[in-house]
This record gives structure tokens, C-alpha cells and sequence, in this order.
């Protein structure tokens, strides 16, 4: 046992899983390093559950401590193709931030996770984003990550009282082939895992979505077989 995990056994940590093949990756660095998870994940208001529907069974599967799903309904207020159907999802690539980035959606996540975590007296987040292989987001970003965890140690009970937060981001400057392999190696079965962003109802991939088209590059990269299911394929 490194002295990391040594370090981390049995401490309670809130671990953000969405369901994709990121968050799968989190969760078992994170049980591998000895925490005890709790996995958070969010309907709000996405343009599919499948990905949620492969949340539950990967909390499952993992046996994790204990799995919440909040309802959020950020479809309410529109503004990304992920959640407003007026919007069409993107099946070539974009420049800039893309429409299918969801207003505040991690601010958002990490709130949740934040308050989570001061129920349970944990000082650990861990959280999937990449400023690597992703779509652009401004909220995938290290300063993101920096400034919400300043925020969180302003603003809380236990940060006040010298119980520091720490939001965990282990694959923020790994490429998607690079989280294949640790995964891989970790002994992470991505095939139920779900990324794509109009996937089916069966959960099946579109293929041509910019999530899908980062995924396969990632594992045609990382020389591993792509076990995702496609409409197409």
C-alpha cells in the first residue's frame, strides 16, 4: 500500500459519476486509493437517461457506500443542446465552446458534492474533468477547479474550522487514451459505460457526437478494442 493510500483508507469521499467512461475511471483510482465512495450523480434534465442508467449499475457493480441522484432540471432553462431539444447536438467538429456545453453544470455538480461532503465530514471530492481531451469547456479548466476549491474552504463549516476541502481531479492532464489505459489497468470494463451525447434509449452510441468521436479516438490511440455499442455499428 503506497503511503497515498495509506493515507486515504476508509476516509469518506464524494465521487461525481456521471455514468462515461471519465467518471468510471475516478471512482475506481479513487476506491483503489482506499476511500470509501460515495457516488453522486444528477437527472437534470439531459437529453437521455442512459448514462444515468449506467450510473446506478456501475454504483452497484463497485459497491460503493452509497449513491444519490439529485433532480436538477436545468432543462428549465435551456441554453445548451444537452439540455434544450430545440437545440440539435453537433456531429461535426466546433470552434470555440460548444453547444453542448450546460451552463454552470459543474459549479453546479460540485455544489451539490460540496454540501454532501460536509454532511459526512468528508474532505475529499473527486471529480472527472479533462483539460486535455474535452470539448473546450470552461469549467474543465485547473482554474476552475482552483477557484471553486478556494470558494469551498471560504464558505463552508468545515473549511472555516480547518477541515480542508480538496476536490480531487486525477485525469485533468491525462488524454483519453492515457485514462483508457489507467482504467484498463485498474481492471475497468468500459462497456457499460455510456458517453455519447444523443445516445439511444438502449444506450447505444450515435458515433458522430463530439463525446463519441473523443471516445473512439481514445481507445483506437490507447490500442484497446472499443467495446461501445453503436446505432450504426
Amino acid at each position: 500500500m503506497t503511503r497515498e493510500e495509506n493515507d486515504s483508507a476508509g476516509k469518506a469521499a464524494i465521487v461525481l459519476l456521471s455514468g462515461g467512461l471519465d467518471s468510471i475511471t475516478v471512482l475506481a483510482l479513487a476506491i483503489r486509493q482506499g476511500y470509501a465512495c460515495h457516488a453522486l450523480s444528477f437527472d437534470y434534465g439531459q437529453r437521455h437517461n442512459a448514462e444515468l442508467a449506467a450510473a446506478r449499475r456501475i454504483a452497484e457493480q463497485y459497491r460503493v457506500a452509497d449513491h444519490k441522484i439529485f433532480n436538477l432540471g436545468l432543462n428549465a432553462m435551456g441554453g445548451s443542446a444537452l439540455t434544450d431539444s430545440a437545440i440539435a447536438v453537433p456531429t461535426s467538429p466546433q470552434t470555440g465552446i460548444p453547444v453542448t456545453y450546460v451552463p454552470a453544470r459543474n459549479t453546479i455538480f460540485l455544489a451539490y458534492a460540496l454540501g454532501w461532503a460536509e454532511v459526512l465530514h468528508a474532505s475529499d471530492v473527486f471529480i472527472g474533468v479533462n483539460a486535455v481531451d474535452y470539448s473546450g469547456y470552461p469549467d474543465c479548466r485547473p482554474a476552475f477547479i482552483q477557484a471553486f476549491q478556494t470558494m469551498a474552504n471560504l464558505a463552508t463549516k468545515a473549511g472555516v474550522e480547518g477541515q480542508q476541502i480538496r476536490i480531487h481531479t486525477p485525469l485533468m492532464a491525462m488524454s483519453k487514451a492515457d485514462i483508457i489505459r489507467q482504467g484498463s489497468a485498474l481492471g475497468v470494463d468500459y462497456a457499460d459505460t455510456v458517453s455519447c451525447y444523443a445516445a439511444d434509449v438502449e444506450g447505444r452510441a450515435c458515433g458522430v457526437c463530439d463525446a463519441c468521436r473523443l471516445r473512439a479516438a481514445g481507445f483506437a490511440a490507447a490500442g484497446v478494442a472499443d467495446p461501445t455499442r453503436y446505432v450504426r455499428g
